[in-house]
Order: C-alpha cells, then structure tokens, then sequence
C-alpha cells in the first residue's frame, strides 16, 4: 500500500484522485490496485483502531465498501476465516472481541435518522468500536469525531482498482495525519510490511513501537509529538522552555548523530520525518545492564569509562538535524538547575510532606541552591545527556569497547557539568547502587580522566558531584511525585525511598552542610535516616 497516485490507468485516475484530495485537505488519498491492497488497508487500520471508536464508509455502489468492513473485522479479531455476514438485512452485526464489541451496520435501508432509535442504536453502540455503511441514512446522529473511508470505482483504471480517500473529522484529524505520517515513513524505508507492538514507554508523551519484518528483523519506531507549553510559570516561560527540555525529534536526531560519530553506540537512523514528528530507529535490544540482584558492576563501569571518554573529547555545541537545519545545544544554566530542584516546593512539599513551605523558606532554599550552583555552572561544560541510567542503556556484548553499551534517550542533551551524568548512573533512581559500588566507580572514573588529563581535580569533580547528586535527588522526589498527583502515574512512588537515600548521601557532604541544615529544619523526614 502506499499513497503514490500514479497507477497504470494514466490521467483518469490522477484526476479522479485530484478531485477526490480536493475536497478532503486533511485527509489521505490512495489507489488501491486490487482486493490485496484493500486487505492490507483493512490490516493497517486494525492496529489503530479502539473502543468508541466511529469508522463511516461511503461512496460508489459496489465499490467494495462491504468487503473493506470484512476484511476490518476478520482483521480486528485476528481471524481471517471469521465469517462476516453483510448486514444489509439486519441492518446491524455485532461481534464479540477480547477488547470489546464491534458494531457493522449497514443504514441503506432505514428512511432516516429517526428509525435508529428503532434499531436499539444507543445501546449497541455504546462504549464499542462502530463501522457504519451509508453513514448519510444517519444525518446528523453520528458522531462529530469519525473517520471516513470514501470508496470510488475507477473503471478507466481497471475493474480492480479503487480509488479511497481517507478524511478525519473532529478528534480523528490529529491521528489520521500522524498515521498518514507513519505509512509514508515505513514505506519509504522499506519496513512497510512490519507487524507493530506498542512497548513501555517513558515519563513523557512519546510512543515507542516495536517492528518486526516476516524476516524477523526488529526496528523501534519513535513517536515523539511537539512537547504541548504549560502555563507560564517564570518570565512568561512555561517550566520546559526554562528547564531546557526539548521541543521536537530535532535534538534526538542531531546528538545520535553526533554520539554515534564518536563510536558510541546509539542507534542507527533508518529513516525520519522530523515534521511528522517520527524516527525510525535500530533496535538495540533488552538485554539490560541491571540483573535480579542489582546493577551488573561490569555493564555500570563500562557505562562509566564512557562518560570518561566523552568528558574528555573536544565536542562541538551546534550539531546539523538535516540538510541546512541545525540544532544548538542549550547551557545547562543556573535558571534551569533552580527551577528543577524547586519542583520539590512545588509538588513534593505540599503533597507528600502535607507541608507547604513558607516564602522564607523558600527564598532561602533559592539563595542556597544558587550559591552552591553557580560554582558548578562556571565549570567547563561538556554534552550531558541528562537520562544516563539503567531504563536507556542496554547490553550489547556482540560490540566492542564502549560500543557494548547502547545508548537511548537523549534529546535533552544540554551542555552541563560533566559530573552530572555519572551521579544519574552511580544514583541510579530505580535501582539500589551500594555504597561500595558508587565509589568503586567513581575512582573508576577518577582513573580515566586523569589517564588522559593528569590535572584532574578529583576534590573539585566531587564536589560538584554531590551538589548535582542532590539537585537531582531533589528534582526527582518532586517530579515523581508530579508524575503521581498531576499525571495519575503513581508507580513512580515506590522509587521514593531510594531518592531519599541518595539525598541524604550527598547531603553528608562538607560543603553542603547549609543546605542539609535547611531540609532538616522544613523537610524533616527527607534525611531523618541520613
């Protein structure tokens, strides 16, 4: 299937095709060749389909409406030899799925809108996925939020041949352009025959999917739509403009590039529409580089010797996304590292303290965060990934070197002290890493960087390193507890122990002895087993 309009019929079916795009802007228009075709849409469409969802097919008669809603529904069951009676005389079939009810209704022989209360219509379609026949029987009725699928016969082109044009209304517009966005993407790139599974993603709005060929070659496609801005909240900034998060796939693509330039092992980019908002990416497994007991020490230090070796290359800022399209990374700044450690005060201290804390307070836990930062943002800088722990990095023992580690999620690369990374691995938010481990590591690392710097000042590097531990650790105990109250994610809470831990580890440290002073006298229970 693809959505090329030129067909062995010549100019009668581009211009039916023309005709048929004219009047549908938003929609996507296709000529089908044969019924394998139309089958094959019918599979396509499946996997995007759910409950409540409203599928109206129009168009000439005999155009193969009846067979596409055949082929949908064998489809959706996951049966191609399900039998699938047309409803032209019981006007309405209802097929009982794992997931829900599928509704087929064929309306060519009712007289109007108001017989579909006769029909039980409400109560059948209630809560289930509908495909309708002769949707304009209904007249205003259906639905505002539907797809369409317009079928035309297309006799200068062949007997077998159809011309389809898809249009989405209301909440459909949005899906259609990104499944639009999809098909052109994986047919391009030669994965248009892929199965596709929804895997787990992340914390954020994007889609994962995993694609396998008949061959059992996998791929992950990357679903990243245009972070939505929230309310402004300094400045007129939204929190992620100040944060230095990352708008679009535009970043994802430029730091692979620039990661996989210097040997390391992010995925390869088979394909990309970063105005869809896509990225066909390598599959770079699930081996993992944590075990039942714990982080593996070997896959953690090798996870370490290559921060080492990508805090000590000469790295460009500005790095290019496609021809004559650059992306510049963004300073990890003061504004940003204050306005992260703040979501403590913001969701933590209110929801899980049940402690708001007063605008003293609050002033005084910015003067100390800015006191004990500014001294880290004057230190040179370096890429700093800023996911760099256990759920993104894999295990790929078949490479050599530091290539053995795979590397996801980096789009919000910024540049940043060099001690930030290494403390996301060594404190790691959802896995224990012992005591033992983190400073076997970080000599580890100590090694590295004066192998090949013999000025490495060690005190210095772990200074900061405690610093930004805690920033983190404080950072993440409000975001997760976001995650919890604004985002109804609450699995996130069950790592709260762990941060706590990894704050009150940080917080031993001399220098932030005032700090630890602060969240001892308004936040209590932070470091009460510290």
């Amino acid at each position: 299937m693809s959505n090329e309009l030129s067909t062995d019929g010549g100019p009668p079916a581009a211009a039916l095709a023309a005709e048929a795009a004219a009047g549908a802007a938003s929609g996507w228009t296709m000529v089908l060749p044969d019924e394998a075709a139309t089958l094959r849409l019918a599979g396509v469409l499946a996997g995007e389909l759910k409950a409540n969802d409203l599928v109206t097919l129009s168009g000439d008669l005999g155009a193969g409406k009846t067979t596409f809603a055949r082929a949908l529904v064998r489809a959706l069951a996951g049966d191609p030899e399900l039998e699938v009676p047309s409803p032209t005389f019981t006007l309405m079939q209802l097929y009982e799925m794992a997931w829900g009810t599928v509704v087929h209704a064929d309306l060519y022989r009712i007289g109007g809108p108001e017989e579909l209360e006769g029909l039980g219509w409400d109560e059948a379609a209630d809560g289930a996925l509908v495909l309708v026949e002769w949707p304009d029987r209904a007249g205003g009725e259906l639905n505002a939020d539907r797809l369409d699928i317009a079928f035309r016969l297309m006799p200068q082109a062949g007997s077998t041949q159809r011309l389809v044009v898809l249009t989405g209304h209301g909440a459909w517009v949005p899906r259609l352009e990104r499944l639009k966005g999809i098909r052109t993407l994986l047919d391009r790139t030669g994965w248009g025959d892929a199965s596709r599974v929804v895997i787990q993603g992340d914390a954020s709005t994007r889609q994962f999917e995993r694609l396998t060929k008949p061959s059992g070659e996998t791929a992950i496609l990357m679903i990243a739509p245009p972070r939505v801005p929230g309310p402004p909240v300094r400045r007129g900034k939204p929190y992620h403009v100040i944060a230095r998060l990352s708008d679009t796939v535009h970043a994802f693509i430029a730091i692979d590039k620039g990661l996989r330039a210097l040997g390391f092992s992010a995925p390869r980019i088979y394909g990309a529409d970063p105005d869809a908002h896509l990225v066909l990416v390598e599959d770079l497994g699930t081996e993992p580089i944590v075990g039942p007991d714990g982080p593996i020490a070997e896959r953690y230090g090798e996870g370490v010797l290559a921060l080492a070796k990508l805090h000590t290359t000469t790295l460009p800022d500005v790095l290019p996304v496609t021809e004559g399209r650059d992306h510049v990374i963004p300073p990890y700044d003061l504004e940003a590292l204050l306005i992260e450690a703040e979501l403590l005060l913001e969701w933590y201290a209110p929801h899980m303290a049940q402690k708001p804390v007063s605008a003293v307070a609050r002033s005084e836990f910015v003067s100390l965060w800015t006191r004990l930062l500014a001294e880290v943002v004057a230190a040179p800088a370096t890429w700093t990934l800023r996911d760099f722990h256990s759920p993104n990095l894999f295990w790929l023992p078949e490479r050599e070197g530091v290539a053995r580690l795979g590397m996801i999620d980096f789009q919000d690369t910024v540049l940043g002290h060099p001690a930030y990374d290494l403390v996301s691995l060594l404190q790691d938010a959802r896995v224990d890493v012992p005591v033992e481990l983190e400073l076997k590591l970080l000599a580890a690392y100590a090694q590295a960087r004066r192998a090949h710097d013999s000025a490495f000042d060690l005190a210095a590097f772990t200074r900061a390193y405690a610093v930004l531990g805690a920033q983190r650790a404080t950072k993440i105990l409000g975001g997760f507890t976001r995650l919890d109250r604004r985002d109804g994610k609450p699995a996130y809470l069950r790592h709260m122990p762990r941060i706590e831990g990894y704050l009150g580890r940080n917080l031993a440290h001399p220098a932030l002895a005032d700090l630890r002073r602060w969240y001892e006298t308004h936040l209590p229970q932070l470091v009460a087993d510290a």
